[in-house]
């Protein structure tokens, strides 16, 4: 019988919700099983209402479900907040919660037997497995990894153990589900954050700078755990118009640079990017929405900064927009962002949201030999009469050959003004003219580098479900309850937004009886986008911009109701 299972621990901040969520699903992964676990967290150091949503499957997942199984709840507000959502088993402690009712809650004695107040979430976690008759090796194992060998481990591996033999000899009858090791595969269980600053390493990043926004946050901090390892300089700037600058100082110096921020972050770093623009520095930029305007839901997801994104900055130079869909992609979109923006000289935006940044999912390895390094045109300064170098030379193809400030003979010359050949500035209206149309020439071949979105399901359907960015696995489950129920749908996604694939697109939609784009913010910024790069109006849009990403039975009952 196929596995599809949900377990959720819920809790103060402070209680160690994460902590508990994250060892559960490091326990569940090494036993073989496909893992997509969420964090719902508020903006506060204690208190509030935390969640961390773990589901595991024998095949792969990409999305959360509504249903629970198994609810930890390490308080009364998680009882009150998620009793209705609950299928199984809510386990708690009793001795602390007293005023609860309802069915399926099991009291487990978590501070008696954790014997103190830091370890009641590792007995929980002891009990959540021993419910399932789970390995208590393989969690013995993850709690030694995450604690070392001192004593903190062997109190933590105790105080699990006294949750798992607790409710296995308390708990009357055998629970309904089961989950035994099914495999030792070996896979990764990332975070989109993570697999971004892998890629990032992968790709020869050697220089970020960023001002610490939730959230990218944990990219900076991971970069700066590895930066030692890999030769990498990870700067915490004063503010995020520092970070873009510096980012932009060390890619002109020559080293691949990238700066991550938030939407709010990102305005203050549009001049910036306009400095990369005109002065054709290459630029990784990592933009991780959330809701808006202003600081908004700082720890909660939306896809609200799409149009902004396409068009920050006055007046006109190319750029690129990637928006990962997946943990994978992250890692190798990443490691395009900066092909890219090295090949064609120009800012390249990676589009990213809360969801996705702060999402774990089990990844198979990365096959770094699938990695290429590409530079773009380099300036050789071989020949005498190429000295007198021309950082901005007019080209057909509208990039010039790049040189590095006092790596040559060449004398590298630019300017935030507009600019002749040389880099010095003008007034003229001619070279104006010229050196705009040299730029803006580079996005004829960059338009052949943006991979067509992604297609899942028939070729053609009655109903196509139409998004972008981290709806990807709740969109495709979607489609698979659909079709099982009997509806005619599939799903076109898009992970590369700019330049726009509007040939593939238009073409998909005319041949779709109804689409529907799904995204989450209020206005259907993707079906604005369509129609404007391709004239096609979409049937519907299913908008969501509560915080909170899109489930598939969201979904399916949504397009449901538009009538499919």
């Amino acid at each position: 019988m196929p596995v599809d299972f949900n377990f959720m621990v819920g809790g103060e901040a402070g209680q160690g919700v994460q902590l508990a969520g994250l060892l559960l699903a490091k326990a569940l992964a090494r036993g073989g099983y496909h893992v997509f676990a969420d964090q719902d967290y508020e903006s506060r150091v204690r208190g509030g209402h935390n969640c961390f949503r773990v589901r595991v499957k024998d095949s792969r997942v990409g999305a959360i479900a509504e249903p629970v199984d198994i609810l930890i709840a390490l308080d009364e507000e998680s009882i009150n907040l998620h009793q209705k959502e609950v299928t199984g088993v809510t386990i708690f402690d009793g001795e602390k919660i007293k005023d609860t009712s309802g069915n399926g809650l099991f009291s487990v004695p978590l501070e008696r037997l954790a014997g103190d107040k830091l370890m009641p979430n590792t007995v929980a976690l002891g009990a959540a497995l021993g419910l399932v008759a789970y390995d208590f090796e393989i969690l013995e194992k993850v709690l030694r990894d995450q604690f070392g060998a001192g004593d903190v481990s062997q109190k933590n591996i105790k105080a699990a153990r006294a949750g798992y033999e607790y409710i296995r000899r308390e708990f009357k009858g055998e629970f309904s589900h089961q989950l035994s090791p099914i495999s030792q595969v070996n896979r990764l269980l990332l975070t989109g954050n993570e697999a971004i600053s892998l890629g990032a390493i992968a790709a020869g990043c050697k220089f970020m700078a960023a001002y610490p926004m939730t959230p990218v946050s944990s990219i900076m901090e991971y970069l700066a755990e590895k930066a030692e390892d890999f030769d990498l300089v990870m700067v915490h700037a004063e503010d995020e118009i520092a970070a873009i600058n510096m980012a932009i100082g060390a890619a002109y110096a020559g080293v691949r640079a990238m700066t991550a921020t938030s939407g709010s972050g990102f305005c203050l770093m549009v001049e910036g990017l306009g400095l990369a623009g005109i002065t054709e520095t290459p630029l990784v930029v990592v933009e991780g929405q959330r809701p808006g305007p202003a600081v908004g839901l700082p720890t909660r997801t939306e896809q609200g900064d799409l149009q902004f994104v396409l068009s920050a900055h006055h007046g006109d130079f190319p750029r690129a927009v990637l928006a990962p869909s997946t943990i994978e992609d992250a890692f190798w979109m990443t490691v395009k962002a900066f092909n890219l923006a090295d090949k064609y000289q120009l800012p390249v935006i990676i589009l990213t949201d809360q969801h996705l940044a702060s999402s774990y999912a089990t990844v198979d390895r990365f096959d770094l030999s699938r990695v290429n390094i590409d530079r773009g045109l380099l300036f050789s300064g071989k020949k005498a009469e190429q000295l007198e170098y021309k950082r901005h030379q007019i080209t057909e193809s509208g990039i010039s050959p790049r040189a590095f400030p006092g790596q040559s003979k060449a004398l590298v010359v630019t300017d935030a003004d507009e600019h002749d050949e040389t880099g010095h500035l003008i007034e003229d209206a001619g070279i104006r003219t010229a050196q705009v149309q040299k730029r803006l020439r580079k996005l004829f071949s960059l338009n052949k580098e943006i991979e067509p979105p992604k297609r899942y399901g028939p070729k053609t359907a009655k109903t196509t479900l139409i998004g972008w960015g981290s709806t990807y696995g709740a969109i495709q489950e979607a489609v698979d309850m659909m079709r099982q129920g009997g509806a005619s749908v599939n799903m076109l996604h898009l992970n590369e937004l700019w330049p726009f694939p509007a040939e593939t697109v238009a073409e998909t939609i005319g041949r779709s009886h109804q689409s529907y784009v799904i995204e989450n913010n209020a206005t259907g910024q993707l079906a604005r986008l369509i129609k404007m790069e391709t004239g096609r109006e979409v049937s519907g849009r299913i908008l969501k911009y509560d915080g909170h990403p899109f489930t598939p039975a969201y979904i399916a009952e949504a397009v449901r109701k538009e009538g499919c």
